[in-house]
């Protein structure tokens, strides 16, 4: 993260402009105009600060002073500050390498915090313009919603916003609604996520879950019966094999469960394993009429699952964002897309 180069910050009114300006300026700058109500942190080098993160980060001295810009003992110097400072190696050689000790990995998080907020305090986006805006955002997508969304939405933001970039994470639920809370993540598409009261969101599309079996499995033209269904040998997607879907949850009411013959922590190989095995998966509607795939075939399911809605998250402190009003606008505007989609894809498949 470059924070130290004021050419990558938007400059405040009265703050410090000649560039590259240090955090102990910044932060002296702050305390005089908040009446002193900044903790004295005249005394401290911020920029230990930044020094810190990418050690924590990288684990090794010189890998952290090339992620700054800083040769090899200068961040030794610093390092030996940061001992003094907390009363604590920090960085322990070990047999396989420099380890972090038990103090540096509890400095962890709240460091990262720290450099969110410092980031965000700098980074105002007051008078954000697409057309120049230097910026990468951070999103959580599926490989499911990746290959829905992401063409279109990569070509409507590449043309109104040129120098803009996105760094598309996967994460199961747990870890998108932590990375949204620290500021790892800018915002996330997702089915489902809880522990939500410091989120914002807004649900960008409708699914629903369907069955699909190939052209060529023995049940492909059969009605497909609660009987014929848990007689099925299934392949399954999930990033955590033995994860169970809404469908399974349903039939475990029942007292029945399907068979998983094969777990797979991505959708991109499921049609070439449906072609391949007699296997049948659960998958969106909307992912299989876009695979418009003559040799698979799409049935209902035999149990009344409730539709499916995908949803757009992010933290609350973004809500008055421009950069992330624009961003999230993009996203609405390319999943309402695929509404138009859907009709013809629909008609094909009938």
């Amino acid at each position: 993260m470059k924070i130290l180069a004021a050419a990558s910050l938007p400059r405040l009114a009265g703050a410090p402009e000649s560039p590259p300006f240090q955090i102990t300026e910044i932060m002296a700058w702050a305390l005089r105009h908040t009446n002193g109500s900044f903790m004295n942190l005249r005394s401290t080098d911020l920029n230990l600060l930044v020094i810190l993160d990418a050690l924590l980060t990288e684990k090794h001295v010189t890998r952290a002073g090339l992620k700054l810009g800083l040769s090899q003992p200068a961040v030794s110097n610093a390092l030996s500050r940061l001992r003094d400072q907390f009363k604590d190696e920090l960085l322990a050689r070990t047999a396989s390498g420099m380890e972090l000790t038990p103090r540096a990995q509890a400095l962890i998080e709240p460091t990262r915090q720290i450099m969110q907020q410092i980031k965000a305090l700098f980074e105002s986006d007051y008078q954000f313009d697409p057309r120049t805006a230097h910026r990468q955002f951070a999103v959580r997508m599926s490989d499911l919603t990746e290959l829905l969304l992401l063409p279109t939405l990569l070509r409507r933001v590449r043309e109104a916003a040129p120098k803009l970039s996105m760094n598309i994470m996967h994460l199961n639920a747990a870890q998108t609604a932590a990375a949204l809370e620290t500021g790892q993540l800018d915002m996330a598409i997702s089915a489902r996520l809880e522990n939500v009261d410091t989120l914002s969101s807004v649900k960008v599309f409708q699914d629903r879950m369907v069955c699909v079996l190939s052209r060529h499995h023995p049940n492909a033209d059969k009605p497909l019966t609660l009987e014929r269904f848990l007689a099925l040998d299934f392949l399954n997607v999930s990033i955590t094999a033995g994860q169970h879907s809404l469908i399974d949850a349903q039939l475990n009411e029942i007292g029945c469960a399907r068979r998983i013959a094969l777990n797979i922590p991505h959708w991109f190989t499921a049609p070439n394993m449906l072609h391949a095995l007699p296997y049948a998966i659960i998958m969106s509607e909307r992912h299989a009429l876009s695979l418009n795939d003559p040799q698979l075939v799409i049935h209902d399911l035999p149990l009344p699952i409730p539709d499916l809605s995908w949803t757009l998250y992010w933290h609350q402190r973004h809500d008055k964002s421009q950069a992330h009003a624009w961003l999230r606008d993009r996203i609405i505007e390319t999943a309402k897309s695929l509404q138009h989609g859907d009709a013809a894809l629909q008609g094909c498949a009938s």
